[in-house]
């Protein structure tokens, strides 16, 4: 299947919580309102590798610096962004319901309000029954039109948090947990967990500001989830390593995974659908459970490649690392599963090329593909244009998958633009990987993988190529086991950081004890 659950086997303490991982972007654009990108085709594309979106469109911004001719072309797109998502807003929600699959892709509506003051927050509504635009100029008169309009069946929250306040990073001053269940931590705006990261805040509004972070924001008392979300401007949800976000819910079902929302059972991802789970007694992430003199922390971790490191973070600071290579605790040790990673692009600079391939397993089975698709590398609309490229398709039919897909040169040695899939698979070491790529076809055994990555061109040097990685072990991609805490005092804060060997990461919101 294609973005199949894990197995049961794989995650049996999330089994026993009656939960399950679901992958989404509530934070990204289309031409709804400004930005690139057919905002169906936003939605068709959301499809091809989550369980739930929103589509955002820009709404509002009280203190946008009008009289300020230095930003005057800012201002514009902005005003005419504001017009085109005010006139499309009521007609949308027939793309939506459109779009909405019960039970398999869910829909949810969006729009977001821009503040220097308070910092830009995100309005997410639960149902698709025409609401309309509720604008406020504060959080606070934010919450109130909310709560008045919709019940306790809307929220927002702050996003792109990392900036400084009064220059539309987060306020924790006005941050209220009754009108934000979480904040966003990650996007393609950078990281914000604390001031120092590998993700710095690189846009054109400037850097972080280590008072407008997920640690500061934990420091100061605050009760909060974390998310992660791309933030695209080019009608591409879920862009593979630009943000995502994961919650836990016991089925793919909208008023479930608002629940979950509500109660910050939330992880923030970079790209690869990771599994990571953590919780105390029973009680998960986000949790607030009460001081004790004795708790061991629980930790289930299904990556999407070879795990690098587990942190536990408490209280702001390293308190434990895990090292799967150096004590290894794979959840289904005997397991013959595999993940198999198959990326497509490179080239000459400024080219692009039109991927058709299908991949077969000679000896093998294929149980269940995740596709990691990207789009262009925009964040605003003076930045690039829609691509124009035709929507990806993949397929998995028995033991073949297909890819149909475009994939631009990578712009410069530090941004990737590859496309991929990545398959969990059975794949003895006497099994063959088969793939057609385009006319070109290859045969690679099982066991030359497992010692290391393949790669390949189409043709002479500077031609668009293809590199399947190498096969990690159980050992290397699940670790769990339970981490002795001591006692637990009013006050403290716990979660989880994981990095894979590839770079990809994923985040547990907090457990909180008060």
């Amino acid at each position: 299947m294609i973005n199949a659950a894990l197995p049961e086997r794989l995650c049996p303490r999330a089994r026993a919580l009656g939960l399950r991982a679901f992958y989404g972007d509530i934070h990204n654009h289309s031409d709804l309102s400004y930005g690139h990108g057919a905002f169906p085709d936003a939605l068709k594309k959301a499809a091809l590798q989550l369980d739930f979106v929103s589509v955002t469109g820009h709404a509002h911004w009280p203190d946008m610096p009008v009289d300020d001719p230095r930003v005057a072309h800012i201002v514009d797109f902005h005003v005419k962004g504001f017009d085109r998502l005010r006139a499309a807003w009521p007609g949308h929600y027939d793309t939506l319901r459109a779009a909405d699959r019960p039970g398999q892709f869910t829909v949810f509506a969006g729009y977001e309000i821009h503040s220097n003051a308070h910092g830009d927050y995100t309005i997410v509504l639960a149902d698709l029954e025409r609401g309309p635009l509720e604008l406020a100029d504060d959080p606070a008169a934010l919450k109130s039109a909310l709560k008045a309009r919709y019940g306790d069946r809307a929220f927002a929250f702050p996003h792109h948090i990392g900036y400084r306040t009064g220059a539309r990073g987060i306020n924790w001053d006005s941050f209220d947990p009754d009108l934000s269940p979480f904040v966003e931590m990650l996007s393609m705006h950078g990281c914000a967990e604390a001031s120092e990261t590998d993700r710095g805040y690189l846009h054109s509004m400037g850097p972080v500001d280590g008072h407008s972070t997920m640690a500061q924001g934990l420091a100061r008392g605050a009760v909060f989830g974390i998310v992660g979300n791309t933030d695209h401007h080019s009608g591409f949800p879920g862009s593979y390593g630009h943000g995502r976000m994961a919650l836990f819910a016991g089925a793919h079902d909208r008023d479930g995974f608002w629940r979950a929302m509500q109660d910050r059972r939330t992880n923030a991802l970079t790209g690869d659908r990771i599994h990571l789970l953590a919780d105390i007694d029973g009680a998960v992430q986000g949790s607030v459970i009460a001081p004790r003199p004795a708790a061991a922390l629980s930790v289930e971790a299904v990556a999407g490649g070879a795990i690098d490191q587990i942190d536990i973070l408490r209280n702001g600071r390293l308190w434990h690392r895990i090292s799967p290579a150096i004590t290894p605790a794979p959840i289904d040790p005997d397991g013959d599963e595999i993940l198999l990673f198959l990326e497509l692009g490179w080239g000459a600079r400024g080219s692009r090329h039109d991927w058709d391939v299908a991949l077969t397993l000679d000896g093998g089975r294929i149980h269940a593909v995740e596709p990691r698709l990207r789009g262009p590398e925009i964040v605003s609309p003076l930045e690039g244009s829609d691509s124009g490229h035709s929507l990806p398709r993949i397929g998995l039919e028995g033991d073949a998958v297909t890819l149909s897909v475009t994939a631009e040169a990578n712009p410069n040695n530090t941004t990737p633009a590859m496309q991929g899939m990545m398959l969990r698979a059975r794949l003895p070491s006497e099994a063959v990987v088969e793939a057609r790529l385009g006319d070109r076809q290859i045969r690679i055994p099982a066991a030359r993988l497992y010692e290391g990555a393949k790669s390949g061109n189409l043709g002479p040097i500077d031609s668009p190529a293809w590199r399947i990685h190498q096969l990690p072990r159980p050992q290397d991609w699940q670790w769990a086991g339970q981490v002795p805490l001591g006692a637990l005092s009013a006050g403290e804060t716990i979660y989880l950081r994981l990095r894979q060997v590839s770079g990809q990461m994923a985040w547990t919101s907090p457990i909180f004890v008060r």
